[in-house]
């Protein structure tokens, strides 16, 4: 089965993208990603308070001296260091394409408007196919209204719409009161992909030292539905692609994603798991499964299970959720 996808108007050769992680943090990380044979890549994200530190950085060395400053810009962190910096990230994005024959896309990780356009500039100049917007905004301040968190992410889109030209997606939280508005909002406003959804890395509280930990856990399958549940839903309705991201173990998860309307499945948790190689066991299950029930193009799979376009979303959701508490309150339990 040709497994030849398209994702924000980029040819993929299948719908597998390894999404930001440890494993794209150097140029054999990402060889090895793209010998493993994933659709692409998305380098791990570069966040704004690196990009921030290294403007300030740069300020003080101007006020030294311009010598001094000079020495600085011809400095490139090597790739043992343990603190990568938006300099180390173009010069391992400009390698990692060079060293491979599928698309490698950059990913900004921040949340203020300011800084995004320069840098999504130098990635493109970099050779980046794509950028991923990952904006990571928790408001804590209470007096915030959502409203002004939702024109956040619209703004900074539109900032970097304005500078370059290659495609732009945006990495969604779940957590807007109207997830399907600010879809669609960034879709009017550009957005050329949609990547649902991004994970909230909280921290965990140590009962033993008294302390909060920074804690980092992998997804399982069951964090699929709720991605899966607004890509059924989105699908058909805006013109952005949908990418699906979170809970893939196996190539069930990737083959329900697609049923429910997803252009690409991407994947780190599993990656980082089983390593790399573990993208062919997806891929040779996905095929597997597609030819024993009868497909043969993703065409005829992606969105067969989709909410349909005719129909009214808050009662097709409503019904679904009736169904399930009925189906547990009769001891019957099954998947999305």
């Amino acid at each position: 089965m040709d497994l030849t996808t398209h994702y924000l108007g980029l040819t993929l050769r299948n719908p597998l993208v390894a999404s930001a992680s440890p494993l794209s943090q150097t140029v054999d990380g990402v060889r090895r990603l793209a010998d493993a044979g994933l659709g692409a890549v998305v380098l791990y994200s570069l966040l704004e308070e690196q990009v921030r530190r290294e403007s300030e950085q740069n300020a003080r060395l101007v006020d030294a001296g311009t010598e001094s400053f000079a020495e600085s810009l011809s400095y490139f962190p090597s790739e043992t260091e343990q603190e990568p910096g938006p300099r180390r990230y173009l010069s391992l994005l400009e390698r990692s394409v060079a060293a491979v024959d599928i698309p490698v896309i950059a990913s900004l990780n921040g949340v203020t408007p300011g800084g995004w356009a320069d840098y999504a500039v130098a990635m493109q100049g970099a050779g980046a196919a794509a950028l991923e917007l990952n904006i990571y905004y928790l408001p804590g301040d209470r007096h915030i209204p959502g409203r002004e968190v939702e024109q956040r992410h619209v703004d900074v889109l539109a900032r970097v719409k304005d500078v370059v030209s290659i495609p732009v997606a945006v990495k969604l939280s779940p957590f807007f009161s109207s997830t399907g508005e600010m879809a669609v909002r960034l879709d009017e406003g550009g957005a050329d992909g949609l990547v649902l959804f991004n994970r909230f890395l909280q921290p965990d509280i140590d009962t033993e030292t008294l302390t909060a930990v920074p804690s980092v856990g992998l997804s399982s399958p069951v964090d699929a539905r709720l991605p899966r549940t607004w890509i059924s839903l989105l699908y058909g309705r805006v013109s952005a692609s949908l990418a699906a991201t979170t809970g893939v173990e196996s190539a069930t998860d990737v083959a329900a994603y697609l049923l429910a309307g997803a252009d690409v499945v991407m994947s780190a948790s599993a990656l980082l798991r089983h390593g790399p190689e573990h993208a062919a066991v997806l891929l040779d299950g996905l095929a597997e499964w597609a030819a024993r029930k009868g497909f043969g193009s993703l065409d005829e799979v992606r969105g067969r299970l989709a909410v349909p376009v005719s129909a009214d979303e808050t009662a097709h959701e409503r019904a679904r959720y009736v169904s399930a508490l009925q189906g547990a309150n009769t001891g019957v339990y099954g998947p999305w």
